[in-house]
């Protein structure tokens, strides 16, 4: 059986995508995952992986390896190189998926000449672009990351269209789309009801996404409408960002129709957000990654049977006009969000959770199993 190893910096409960490859591989090959956070499994290797909080010295001289454009040096101290190098070389592998750019010059070192597939769940060279720090620091070190070693790899994944053509347009790949769908869920939409209308958003607590705007948005709405928003916030994140979470309890707080609730598993949501009516969804393009996302949360709507209201995101407006899943505001603001959503009627919104209940299997995860078994299947034969 081949042997296949999965890297990913992140924490498996919490990260759908990561989960979605291991389903979709483990039971033709043999599967090992190197990643953040206890995973236990009878269906693969684990293999964990320990955040290592750089020191004082290392942030100093990671810094200023950055700002001398000293990259190889920079990713051996950010990315603990050697550390893990140390972990992931004692086999030989005839795969190895390297999950963000972060992971990808770790992948091609163990991969020693062998197969590599990078999945890209962003564009990199302007991951966090709105933000000055993240200019000056990473912007030139990512762009240096994907000039070096995207041209080491066999294949390329990324989640949207306009992601892809923007890796193809500046690199040497032609990465294919392998959406964030989720599994097909045997649900059936439930009748809304009309003296409630249930608003449900789902996802991270952070800043530069700005969640004050669907919680402003509610000052627009009348009373029937309740939100509900399930927020994560990641054990990495720094003090801003756990401190933004703060501050939207804070700020919904005397308000009965707003609630906070605690985070679940990734594979807990659906069934959570089943009981609600509308998903919503709001994000300011300001980043290129933001303008093109094409998020799990949309799928996870789908499948959860619900309405969908999104602002003008040109990939999620495409996604819910074709499919008639629901409603897109005409501007990323709260007074024009509320006004899309207050067009939804009952009567509009069971229409639209049909909607999404005969998109269901084909915007499920099942199509994209076939997808990435099949560039696995080609890789392993060359």
């Amino acid at each position: 059986m081949k042997s296949i190893l999965i890297i990913a910096f992140s924490d498996l409960n919490h990260d759908a995508r990561i989960n979605r490859q291991i389903n979709f591989l483990k039971d033709s090959y043999d599967l090992s995952i190197a990643s953040f956070g206890p995973t236990t499994s009878n269906d693969f290797n684990s293999i964990a992986l320990q955040r290592v909080k750089p020191g004082i010295s290392d942030k100093i001289i990671g810094g200023i390896a950055l700002l001398t454009n000293s990259f190889a040096l920079a990713y051996k101290i950010i990315y603990k190189k050697n550390h893990y190098l140390k972990i992931l070389s004692k086999k030989k592998y005839d795969l190895i998926i390297a999950n963000d750019i972060e992971t990808l010059p770790l992948a091609i070192e163990i991969a020693k000449g062998g197969s590599v597939l990078f999945d890209a769940h962003e564009y990199a060279p302007r991951h966090f672009e709105d933000k000055f720090i993240w200019r000056v620091f990473f912007s030139k070190f990512n762009q240096f990351l994907c000039k070096k070693y995207l041209p080491q790899i066999e294949a390329m994944l990324t989640v949207g269209q306009g992601l892809a053509k923007e890796y193809a347009k500046h690199f040497p790949v032609k990465p294919i789309v392998l959406t964030n769908a989720n599994y097909f869920q045997n649900l059936s939409p439930r009748p809304t009801d009309t003296n409630e209308i249930k608003l449900v958003h789902h996802g991270a607590a952070n800043p530069s996404r700005q969640l004050e705007l669907m919680i402003d948005s509610m000052k627009y709405l009348d009373d029937r409408f309740t939100l509900d928003m399930i927020l994560l916030t990641p054990p990495i994140a720094n003090k801003k960002t756990k401190k933004y979470l703060d501050a939207i309890k804070e700020m919904v707080s005397n308000n009965p129709r707003i609630k906070i609730l605690p985070p679940v598993k990734s594979s807990e949501v659906i069934n959570l957000i089943h009981s609600y009516d509308v998903g919503i969804f709001l994000l300011p393009p300001i980043n290129f990654n933001y303008k093109n996302t094409l998020p799990n949360k949309l799928f996870d709507f789908v499948q959860a049977r619900l309405a969908v209201a999104v602002g003008p995101t040109p990939e999620m407006e495409e996604l819910v006009t074709k499919y008639d899943l629901g409603i897109v505001s005409s501007e990323f603001t709260a007074e024009s969000f509320a006004e899309a959503i207050s067009q939804l009627t009952p009567e509009k919104i069971d229409y639209f959770k049909n909607k999404s209940n005969l998109a269901a299997k084909e915007l499920s995860a099942e199509s994209n199993k076939v997808i990435l078994n099949k560039v696995v299947s080609e890789l392993l034969a060359n």
